[in-house]
């Protein structure tokens, strides 16, 4: 996992898998991920869970966004298509979206590397 071990959730771009993590071991993961399209890409870094919603609609998008968990503005993790590119957030599959949920609570943080 090439996260700190300070991340609680780690995605990494290059390879577009995230993890899971505690004291910098995977507890979950690597499980597949897309991620933003050109122009909506998805930005590195450290950021921290601002907020979670199981059943949060995008009003910018009209679509839903089952399971999502803010982490850096509008950017969140939540089940998505993992064929399709996004508009920065972060795509998982169900479960991994359901897993995401349930372990991160707001102030966690969320590591991005390229």
């Amino acid at each position: 996992m090439p996260c700190d071990a300070t991340a609680r959730a780690c995605l990494q771009l290059s390879t577009n898998e995230a993890w899971l993590a505690d004291g910098g071991a995977a507890t979950y993961g690597p499980v597949p991920v897309t991620h933003g399209r050109p122009g909506w890409e998805t930005p590195p870094g450290t950021f921290a869970v601002t907020f979670k919603d199981a059943d949060f609609w995008s009003t910018d998008f009209d679509a839903p966004m089952p399971y999502s968990v803010f982490f850096n503005g509008g950017i969140a993790f939540h089940e998505g298509s993992l064929s399709g590119l996004s508009h920065g957030c972060v795509h998982l599959s169900h479960d991994a979206a359901v897993t995401f949920f349930d372990a991160l609570q707001p102030g966690d943080v969320v590591q991005v590397v390229p």
